[in-house]
């Protein structure tokens, strides 16, 4: 299978064997002391080792990246990345050591607490170009983060926030289907169902932009054809690069802004008790805002039951539903383990979500209550 490059937002190196292009990669974005980003389990199945193969052979490595990326865990990353004098970043991993890796890009060269620098809190603005080069290459095929200009993570004060540039965008992704051919079946299926969630939020967004809308339609596509045969054939090739494929879409339509699927995961994200794997949440969250959403998307929702090729009538989140059972998602939240006491608090947190403007419909306190409560039933 051969090697393409694809230039939109940034240069991605997409196939199998393209992580053998990461050294021709350093010097093209002038990285030459790379800190390498990932976490103990990368560690353990010898993806760690098969990369810094590929790299300097003192290159500095942080492998604290917790399931959950945090802001103690970017200071930390940032002093090793400082002991040794290093210039650039490698992330390698799903989108915690990738979301991790551009905060620590972010760390490195701007001041002051991370909360400063998130989107609701009017960071967009203080994040400059001195973010150092950050080149992605993800192990999973589910965030889209080695395209995304997002990096999300629990700050000091225990809010889950998204830092969000232009900045933050890797300068190189590294998308080599290969490297997910060991993913569990359980993580191949969480990860597929954030890819999906990608593709449907953002092409649901009320956002105004056709090129991105058409890559999300056929990263939807791709992913609803290809998850099935990935969670039950790990070593399907296809259905591996399609996956990763689909995944890479998603992230390309970040731009169009996603929906309450995400204004609800991502402080589901922070309940530390649980530490639930966002991709999964998606899936469990997913259905309940097609419903919710479906009469206020125009003729999206028949655009694309005709790309999946369903009947005309067919209930898209009975659809979901159906597939969650199929490659063995939890049917709810309660069934994550959450409880529900947590819903006020989530509510309020889903409200400054910056998400949720993007929603088709307009959000309310209530209209995520009724949400939450909705997914705790499944």
């Amino acid at each position: 299978m051969s090697v393409t490059t694809i230039q939109y937002l940034t240069t991605i190196r997409f196939g199998e064997g393209a992580v053998d292009v990461l050294p021709e990669e350093l010097a093209a974005t002038g990285i030459k002391q790379p800190l390498l980003v990932t976490d103990a389990g990368l560690r353990a199945t010898g993806l760690v080792d098969q990369v810094l193969a590929r790299l300097p052979k003192d290159t500095a490595v942080f492998d604290g990246t917790p399931s959950n990326p945090t802001e103690a865990a970017c200071d930390a990353a940032a002093e090793v990345y400082r002991a040794g004098g290093c210039d650039g970043i490698v992330a390698l991993g799903g989108g915690s050591p990738i979301d991790l890796g551009k905060a620590v890009a972010l760390r490195v060269t701007h001041e002051g607490p991370l909360s400063q620098y998130a989107v609701i809190e009017g960071g967009l603005a203080r994040i400059t170009d001195a973010v150092v080069p950050v080149i992605a290459v993800p192990t999973t095929s589910g965030t889209g983060a080695e395209v995304g200009r997002a990096s999300l993570l629990t700050v000091a004060d225990g809010r889950k926030l998204g830092l969000i540039s232009p900045h933050l965008i890797p300068r190189r992704a590294i998308c080599d289907p290969a490297l997910t051919l060991g993913l569990p079946a359980g993580l191949t299926a969480a990860t597929g169902m954030d890819a999906l969630t990608h593709c449907f939020e953002t092409f649901l967004s009320p956002k105004d932009n056709p090129v991105a809308e058409a890559i999300a339609l056929d990263g939807l596509v791709r992913g609803w054809l290809h998850i099935r045969r990935a969670v039950r054939d790990g070593s399907d090739r296809v259905a591996r690069s399609e996956m990763m494929m689909a995944s890479l879409q998603g992230g390309l339509t970040f731009q169009k802004g996603l929906g309450a699927v995400h204004s609800m995961s991502h402080p589901l994200g922070s309940v530390k008790s649980v530490n639930p794997h966002h991709g999964t949440l998606n899936a469990v969250i997913l259905p309940h805002v097609l419903t919710w959403n479906q009469d206020h998307a125009g003729t999206k929702y028949d655009r694309i039951r005709k790309a999946l090729g369903v009947d005309s009538s067919a209930d898209l989140a009975a659809l979901v539903k159906a597939l969650n059972r199929d490659i063995g998602m939890p049917a709810s939240l309660a069934a994550m383990g959450l409880t529900p006491d947590i819903i006020p608090a989530m509510c309020r947190a889903a409200m400054a979500d910056h998400s949720t403007p993007t929603n088709p419909r307009q959000m309310t306190e209530e209209g995520f209550r009724e949400l939450f409560e909705r997914s705790f039933a499944g």
